[in-house]
């Protein structure tokens, strides 16, 4: 069930939100939908198609809504006149018409990040209703309070709702206002995918394969922004190393046992491609593209050992001079540690100890380990391994910290 869920519920609000033409109605509709399943779905099996069987008993309960409140003519003959004018535009458009999303799930970002929410609210609504994420794993991708998301949400569905936000599609000079919060919410949706935040499964591919969607989408529409090629340069090579990060029962593969011949070389090609687009457009790199050179250097390594370390070092020092962050520095830390040694690395990532931001995350204690581990520190590692295990959600990534710390006994 919540598998399905996850993966249905951003197209079953989207069609509800065009639908209703209220962002909050839409996701209350379809959270009823849910209850329904859960009462049926036991005593009778899952439907052969649940996202469709979701959807309908959704939009049926938006019609008795609507009876109740004797409003049915009316907001069916709205509905009507809306198809009829739909079906107009569709066949007087031309067969390719660029400044037209015709995707629901992506208009319905668009207007989770209306101009009237501040930015942190807009990427909390969008990655809670469309990208599927909990309040919990939003929290940890922000490093702050769960209680704080769930306020942020709450607000923005509040506001959107006083302002009369209807599922529409900004205007073109429009989308580029748009667009950071936008690239952001896709950004955490991929990241979700690449490494899930909580559950048992190590990766969540679905979240990444659709985030990969809508950026393509996004970067056809702006074909002159270069931070949306930026953004999918880094997902096709991040992705094209999907095939190799676990085995046949989910169990994680970490980069340095990978097989690399299983790494996705189309997917490498087409990231390479989009980077180039990026870079053409003469602007310098932005904190995406920048990611994806680092990403493209791992691709391109024949292994761990013979990857160039002292170039993705250069690409952190320019990302933590654009983009400063605990998560950016305790990456760099890492790289550097490759590059000059574990008591290098060591070194910058004590200097992280006193960010709170980082005080409840499993990342610090978990670098730290593994450069203690490497100094021969095996007891002052497998202390840090076993911190970060206690701090991990992740059910497969706390039984790799757990077997790291065995290991140093």
């Amino acid at each position: 069930m919540a598998v399905v869920w996850r993966i249905e519920a951003p197209r079953i609000v989207a069609t509800l939100t065009r639908m209703t033409g209220d962002f909050g109605l839409a996701e209350d509709l379809a959270q009823d939908a849910l209850a329904d399943a859960l009462v049926q779905w036991p005593e009778q099996g899952v439907p052969q198609n649940p996202g469709a069987w979701l959807t309908t008993v959704a939009k049926r309960r938006a019609i008795d809504g609507w009876r109740r409140r004797e409003r049915y003519d009316e907001r069916m003959a709205a509905i009507a006149h809306d198809l009829e004018a739909e079906q107009a535009a569709d066949a007087e458009a031309l067969p390719y018409d660029p400044d037209r999303i015709d995707d629901d799930v992506l208009r319905l970002v668009f207007v989770a990040c209306h101009p009237v929410l501040s930015r942190e609210a807009r990427v909390a609504l969008t990655l809670r209703v469309v990208g599927g994420l909990s309040s919990e794993e939003i929290a940890r991708a922000f490093l702050v309070p769960t209680a704080t998301v769930q306020q942020r949400v709450v607000r923005a569905k509040k506001l959107l709702g006083e302002s009369g936000v209807g599922f529409e599609v900004p205007a073109r000079d429009e989308l580029p206002a748009r667009l950071g919060a936008v690239l952001g919410v896709l950004y955490l949706v991929f990241n979700e995918g690449y490494a899930a935040s909580a559950g048992d499964d190590w990766m969540r591919p679905e979240l990444s394969r659709e985030a990969l969607r809508l950026a393509r989408i996004v970067a056809a529409l702006l074909p002159s922004e270069p931070e949306v090629h930026g953004l999918v340069a880094l997902m096709e090579l991040t992705a094209a190393r999907f095939p190799a990060r676990v085995d046949r029962d989910g169990e994680p593969i970490l980069l340095a046992d990978q097989d690399r011949s299983r790494w996705d070389r189309s997917a490498i090609l087409r990231g390479r491609a989009a980077l180039a687009r990026a870079d053409a457009l003469g602007r310098g790199r932005g904190a995406y593209a920048l990611q994806a050179a680092i990403a493209l250097e791992h691709d391109l390594a024949p292994s761990v050992d013979e990857t160039d370390w002292a170039a993705i070092v250069a690409v952190y020092n320019a990302l933590a001079a654009l983009s400063p962050s605990p998560v950016v520095e305790l990456n760099r830390a890492v790289a550097v540690s490759m590059a000059e040694g574990p008591a290098a690395g060591l070194a910058l990532v004590d200097g992280l100890a006193g960010d709170k931001r980082l005080a409840l995350s499993h990342l610090l204690p978990s670098v730290r380990g593994e450069l203690l581990a490497r100094l021969g520190r095996d007891e002052e590692a497998r202390a840090e391994f076993e911190l970060a295990a206690s701090r991990a959600e992740n059910a497969r990534e706390r039984a790799v910290l757990l077997a790291k710390a065995a290991a140093r006994r």
